[in-house]
């Protein structure tokens, strides 16, 4: 399995128009990022505002670089 880098992360937020991806973490855990500002790339890592029935987010979660296993882009209808 190849190293997740930072890069690939950039890449995956960067595309315009945006394209919704999905994190999916070494312990089996997928979260979706639907929204570019759904989420906030720091150097060892992603920030994923986890989705809530209002407006914001309430909470984040924090995936670790070194724990991403794959970025996959979410299929559009």
């Amino acid at each position: 399995m190849a190293a997740m880098t930072v890069e690939i992360l950039k890449e995956a937020m960067s595309r315009r128009p945006f394209e919704p991806f999905r994190v999916r973490m070494s312990s089996g855990d997928v979260f979706e990022i639907r929204h570019p500002e759904a989420a906030l790339l720091i150097r060892g890592g992603l920030y994923i505002g986890l989705p809530s029935d209002k407006d914001l987010p309430e909470r984040a979660v924090y995936c670790a670089l070194l724990h991403i296993a794959a970025v996959e882009t979410l299929a559009t209808a």
